[in-house]
C-alpha cells in the first residue's frame, strides 16, 4: 500500500459515501485510477466491506461505555458464557494486562446501567471491575459484522 492508496482510504474513512468522481477530484486523480485501486484494495483484503452506522444504532443505548473486569481464577469461559445474557453487551474482549476482559455496553438511562452493574458484581469469579463512560465518540469503526468471525470474533 503506497502513499496514494493511504489517502484514498483516509478520504473513504472521512467520507465512505463520497463517489468515484468525488474521490478522484479531492485526490487529483483520474476516476479510472480511482475505480482500480479501490478494486485493488478490496481484492487484496485491505478493505474488506462498507458498512452503514443509522443515527438510531447509536440512539437505541444513549448511556455507552465500557467495564474492565478482573476474573479471579481460571473462570473466564463461565463469566463470558454468563455475559453473554446480558443484553446491553454489545461486545466482550479478552484481553491481557491488569484486566482479564473489556466489555462494551449499552443502556437507555444511568439507572439502566446501574441495574446492570449490579447485576455484573453479583457474578461468582468477578474479582473488580471499574466502569468508564463514553462522553463523546469521534471516530468509529463498526467492522464485526464484516469480518464475519474472522480473527476468532465472535
Amino acid at each position: 500500500m503506497d502513499k496514494t492508496d493511504q489517502k484514498l482510504i483516509a478520504a473513504l474513512r472521512q467520507n465512505a459515501r463520497a463517489s468515484v468522481s468525488e474521490l478522484a477530484m479531492s485526490l487529483g486523480l483520474s476516476r479510472a485510477t480511482v475505480r482500480t485501486r479501490m478494486d485493488k484494495l478490496i481484492e487484496e483484503e485491505e478493505i474488506i466491506g462498507f458498512t452503514v452506522v443509522l443515527k438510531e444504532d447509536l440512539a437505541e443505548f444513549p448511556v455507552r461505555g465500557i467495564t474492565l473486569i478482573e476474573i479471579e481464577g481460571k473462570g473466564n469461559e463461565r463469566i463470558i458464557s454468563r455475559l453473554r445474557g446480558f443484553p446491553e453487551i454489545q461486545a466482550i474482549h479478552s484481553t491481557n494486562g491488569r484486566w482479564d476482559l473489556i466489555v462494551e455496553f449499552g443502556a437507555e438511562t444511568l439507572a439502566d446501567l446501574d441495574k446492570v452493574l449490579r447485576q455484573l458484581r453479583l457474578i461468582d469469579g468477578i474479582n473488580a471491575s471499574e466502569t468508564n463512560l463514553y462522553l463523546a465518540t469521534h471516530r468509529t469503526s463498526r467492522v464485526a459484522g464484516i469480518i464475519n468471525n474472522k480473527n476468532g470474533v465472535t
